[in-house]
């Protein structure tokens, strides 16, 4: 059974720092992409960040950029993303998916975990 568990999320000023975590369960997952998304009170779910499953190449949103850092450690079956200067337009549920070959697009990934939350107060 597929599963993706996200942690590490909280409440944080703007300006500090936090590190989510996505375990994935199947070792088969190792294989995939893997993305995160978040989504705001009454808004679309949005891409955040995105890793190859070599975890070689990344792909950001501009509003994250140089901001954020996607990481991924197939050997522990993990992706994290570490979130720096977090601002209080970060606040949201983040999510952590898969997906067959990296992209921005919701609709490409396979595998969603339940997501966490994140706030980041002014």
């Amino acid at each position: 059974q597929v599963q993706l568990v996200e942690s590490g999320g909280g409440l944080v000023q703007a300006g500090g720092s936090l590190r989510l975590s996505c375990a994935f369960s199947a070792r088969t997952l190792s294989s995939y992409s893997m993305g995160w998304f978040r989504q705001a009170p009454g808004k679309e779910r949005e891409f955040v960040a995105a890793i190859n499953w070599r975890g070689t190449d990344t792909w950001y949103a501009d509003s994250v950029k140089g901001r954020f850092a996607l990481s991924r450690d197939n050997a522990k079956n993990t992706v994290d993303l570490q979130m720096n200067n977090l601002k209080p337009e970060d606040t949201a549920v983040y999510y952590c998916a898969a997906a067959l070959a990296p992209s921005r697009g919701i609709r490409d990934y396979d595998y969603w975990g339940q997501g966490t939350q994140v706030t980041v107060s002014s």
